[in-house]
This record gives C-alpha cells, structure tokens and sequence, in this order.
C-alpha cells in the first residue's frame, strides 16, 4: 500500500535541494544547505593554532558549535554536536594539519523536518569550500519509520510527528557494502560496510533497520552528484538547486 505523503512526494523522493558555497565573507570556509524548507548554514574557521583544552600533537581536531534557530542549546543540540563532530572527525585527514583546531559553525536558519541529516550536509560542503583534507565526501539522509511499518525517506516536521522511529545515515562518497553478507558483529567498523555514521531514534526492528539502509544507499547517489556538481569550481558553482 502506497504512502500518502501532503506534498505529494513519493516514499523514497527528496525535497528540493538548494546549496550555496562561499557566502560568509570572514569564515575560511561557509555553506547553505536547504532540503525542503529546511536549512542550515555552516561556517569553517580553521585549522588554527590548538588550544590546550583540544590540542593533539599527532592529529588535527574538529570543534563543532551548533547554534539553535532561536532559544539556548538544548540537550537534543548537544547530541547533535557530537554525533555532528564525530562524523567529521571520520572524513578529515587529521594528521594533515597536526596540533590545530577547525571550527564547524552550525547554524539552524529552519527546521521543517530532518535537521540533522542537513546539518551534516552543509558542513561537508563547507569544510570543502575551506580546503580542509578530506578522505572523501560524505552525504546523509534521515530514514523514518511509520507504525504500519512504511519507511519515508527525508521526512517534513509535520511527518516527523507521525513516526515511531527514526535512523540518521551518512555515506561515503563511494559505497563499498552498505549490506553485509554476514551478521553485523559488535567492533565492526562501520566503513566495511559502506556507512561513516549511524543514528537511530525510537523503536525499530531489525528488518526496518535494514530497509532504512536499503532505501537510504538507493538515495545517495542522488544526493552525491548534487554535492558533487556543487563542490566544482567556485567561479562555475556558486549556487546551484535540484528540483
């Protein structure tokens, strides 16, 4: 049975993406990513001299600040930030720029549903647009699960509310495996099997779960070329958007 969705999208589309690179004047580095109504700029400053509280003499470190749209930070934000920061840490090369400290501005301009997913979006986008040595790219979707047992990829706040559950992907740019032939084991790595970052929220099967990785690895290819087309030259790329 299908999906009723409000604005009329299919389970598996995305709503329109938006990117623009380059628009903070100050920041090394800088970002917008809009899905839908939902957007987020990020800032890079960095890499600068480390502070005693993050320096590493042997890797570079990554400091995430996300700043709400209006209110104080919450403990749902804290979350965020290190689910945010952990995920970047995966992708830099560390060693590149020892002993130095990048900043990752996140700033909620709206959120109407898969805030996270976004904010990682724009963050990579951003830390490309700052230089900052990448293993790769990486691009993240956000999976919901409905009671029936549907799955709706990149959901609105208002279908936010109808889930029971929830599960945050980030892929690499190149997928190796996103479903193992074996039975996933405890200290697997996620990137054998074609998956940086991994957050689920709420109660979901097993089967879901993988569903969700189903329906979220046929979806990066799309989000990939998009990144990709907007990660090109900033003379030839300054604003690009995908219906």
């Amino acid at each position: 049975m299908a999906t009723d969705r409000g604005d009329g999208r299919t389970p598996n589309q995305l709503r329109p993406l938006s990117c623009s690179r380059s628009i903070l004047h100050r920041a090394h580095g800088s970002a917008s990513w809009s899905q839908g109504e939902t957007k987020v700029i990020a800032a890079v400053y960095g890499p600068k001299a480390g502070t005693k509280k993050n320096e590493n003499p042997e890797k570079a470190s990554i400091e995430v600040i996300w700043k709400p749209k209006t209110g104080q930070i919450g403990k749902v934000e804290r979350e965020y930030e290190l689910i945010l920061k952990r995920t970047l840490e995966s992708i830099c090369i560390r060693t590149i720029n020892p002993n130095t400290t990048t900043s990752v501005i996140v700033q909620v301009v709206h959120d109407d549903g898969a805030l996270l997913p976004c904010a990682i979006n724009a963050a990579c986008a951003a830390l490309v647009d700052a230089a900052i040595p990448l293993k790769h790219l990486a691009v993240a979707i956000c999976c919901s699960v409905a009671d029936s047992g549907h799955i709706i990829l990149d959901p609105t706040k208002h279908e936010e509310e109808k889930m029971k559950a929830f599960a945050y992907l980030v892929f690499p740019n190149t997928i190796v495996s996103v479903l193992p032939q074996r039975t996933l084991q405890a200290g697997d790595e996620p990137m054998a099997h074609g998956l940086i970052t991994s957050v689920t929220q709420g109660g979901m099967s097993v089967d879901d779960y993988l569903h969700c990785l189903e329906r979220g690895h046929a979806t990066t290819a799309r989000l990939s070329g998009f990144l990709r087309k907007n990660i090109q030259p900033k003379s030839t790329s300054e604003s690009s958007k995908a219906g």
